[in-house]
């Protein structure tokens, strides 16, 4: 797996979501939908190279936006997505990575994201929002959100992260 291209790629979408995407979602809409393209190409090395690594990739790329653009706490993006992560890529391990077994996983994980950050924010009494109303709010449109991401990145991002087969002569030791 090229995971070092992965890394900058997802960089670049990091800087995409954070720079391009609040001027394209209406200002009311700003505070419900969060892409989190960091969570969707974690979930995406879960598929295709393993649990570990997905791990390490949410973790980092989770700290990262809680070090960048949610500056409450530390931790919580990094602790959901790190988990989520190794737990999609435990779940791919035991499964056929297939398109609906991956939107099963985008939907699933997309809400238990938001809901840990939620979870965690409501422990350290960061908000008093009850869970209806937040669900109802942010994470049932994020959610859809990241789905319909998912989909638009799925065949794209599966050509690059899949292997070639043996025959094509190309050497796979990035």
């Amino acid at each position: 797996m090229k995971i070092n291209k992965v890394i900058l790629w997802t960089l670049l979408l990091l800087l995409v979501e954070n720079a391009i995407v609040p001027w394209i979602i209406p200002p009311e809409w700003a505070d419900r939908l969060l892409p989190h393209f960091a969570f969707l190409m974690t979930l995406f090395v879960s598929g295709f190279a393993g649990r570990h690594r997905a791990f390490l990739f949410g973790l980092g790329f989770g700290l990262l936006q809680d070090l960048l653009f949610y500056g409450h706490l530390i931790g919580p993006y990094g602790f959901g997505m790190g988990l989520l992560g190794y737990a999609a890529g435990l779940a791919a391990e035991r499964r056929a990575f297939t398109l609906p077994f991956f939107i099963w996983i985008v939907v699933f994980g997309g809400g238990l994201l938001d809901t840990v950050v939620y979870l965690i924010y409501k422990l350290f009494r960061l908000t008093d929002l009850p869970y209806s109303f937040v669900f109802y709010w942010q994470i049932a449109p994020t959610t859809l959100l990241q789905l319909l991401i998912a989909l638009l990145m799925y065949v794209p991002v599966r050509r690059y992260l899949v292997k070639p087969s043996l025959s094509s002569g190309e050497d796979n030791s990035e």
